[in-house]
This record gives structure tokens, C-alpha cells and sequence, in this order.
């Protein structure tokens, strides 16, 4: 008869903690790495499909805005003290990425949509006055913004972004002019913008709620 002892018993039995924790350990760590593996690139994926995504936008609303910009180009400004001044029609672009993306992609569309308009039909004149206006524009419509759309709308902000277009413009004039007597034309001028930029507002407005593309890029950056 053979005798056994607690210690056999338990060794022996299906049972042992010990034994299926060995058991079981290496299964439990090729099923973690796996699971850690595939999450890594479901997110590496992810995240490079939202940047190409990202890129491709950008990119195809600086195309829009350098021919906005190229046919503004055709239009006659109607002050003979500023040549290569304009109406500011480019800035429809700049409030849907004002709107839709963060601040340093949307100040690189800026950037890009000027020096490329200047290269395929503009001078230096003219990037000196687009410039002005428009980096001025985009910070008065980005401080604007912050104010929340209950106490500012899109209209109202490419109003103010209409104006302040004008009055960047106006300050190169005086500065290339050397005399102050041209922001004498600025009653005049603030007229002419703020009425662009309400029309840019309302066509911007329906531009964002209408296109399903821009649409899900504002609901993301919200």
C-alpha cells in the first residue's frame, strides 16, 4: 500500500495553483503582446489616415484659395493710391480653416495661399498688400472667434475680418507713401469691406453647413 502525503497530493492534483499559473503564463502573455500589438497599429493607422486626411485637406483649400485669389487678381481695385490692394474674396478660405482646423494648420494655409498667389500672378506689391490684410484679417477673426458664436456669428466675424483686411492694406499704403493722409480713405474703404465681408460671411456659412467634408472637420476640431 502506498502512502500519500499532503505534499504528493497536492503536486499531483489537476488543480495545483502553481502548476496552472506556470501553465497558463506564457499563454497570458502572448495574448496581452498580441492584443497591445494589434491596438499599436490600429492607432499608428489611425492616426496616419487622419494626418494624410489632414494634409489633403489643407492642401485642396489652398488650391481654392489661390484661385480665389488669382481671380481676384482680374478685378480692378477702385483707388488708384494702392495698386495691388484688394476686396479680400480670399478670406472665405480663411474662415472655413479658422473653423475647421487647429491654429497652426490653419495660419500655414495662410501662409501657403499667399506666397503661392504671388508666384502664379502677383508682385511684390501685391504680397505686401495681401500680406497685410490677410495675416491682420486672420488675427482679429481668430481673437473674434474666441468669443464663442453666442455672442459673435460667422457673419460677424468676416465683417470685422473685411475691415481689418482694409485697414492692413491701408497701413502699407501709408507706409510705402511715407504720409498718414491715405488712412483718409479708411470711412470709405470700411464701408466697402465690411460689405464684402458679410457677403464672405453668409457664403462661408453655407459653405459649412452644407459640404459634408468640411462638416465633419468642424465637428472633429469642436
Amino acid at each position: 500500500m502506498v502512502m500519500l502525503n499532503h505534499a504528493t497530493v497536492r503536486n499531483l492534483s489537476p488543480f495545483n495553483s502553481k502548476r496552472l499559473t506556470s501553465k497558463r503564463q506564457p499563454l497570458l502573455l502572448f495574448l496581452l503582446r498580441s492584443f497591445l500589438d494589434n491596438s499599436i497599429l490600429t492607432m499608428t493607422g489611425e492616426f496616419i489616415m487622419n494626418k494624410n486626411k489632414t494634409l489633403i485637406y489643407i492642401s485642396l483649400l489652398v488650391a481654392q484659395g489661390v484661385i480665389i485669389g488669382l481671380l481676384e487678381n482680374m478685378i480692378p481695385f477702385p483707388f488708384a493710391f494702392a495698386p495691388g490692394a484688394k476686396l479680400g474674396l480670399a478670406n472665405i478660405i480663411t474662415i472655413i480653416a479658422i473653423f475647421t482646423m487647429p491654429v497652426k494648420d490653419s495660419f500655414l494655409l495662410v501662409i501657403l495661399r499667399l506666397f503661392l498667389t504671388t508666384l502664379l500672378g502677383g508682385t511684390v506689391s501685391t504680397l505686401m498688400y495681401s500680406a497685410a490684410g490677410a495675416i491682420l484679417s486672420y488675427l482679429g477673426m481668430l481673437l473674434l472667434k474666441q468669443l464663442g458664436p453666442k455672442r459673435i456669428s460667422t457673419i460677424g466675424i468676416s465683417a470685422a475680418g473685411g475691415f481689418l483686411h482694409n485697414v492692413g492694406q491701408l497701413l502699407i499704403a501709408s507706409w510705402i507713401a511715407r504720409s498718414w493722409n491715405v488712412l483718409l480713405y479708411l470711412p470709405v474703404l470700411s464701408w466697402i469691406g465690411i460689405l464684402a465681408g458679410i457677403a464672405i460671411g453668409i457664403a462661408a456659412n453655407y459653405v459649412m453647413t452644407h459640404v459634408k467634408t468640411i462638416q465633419e472637420f468642424k465637428l472633429n476640431y469642436d
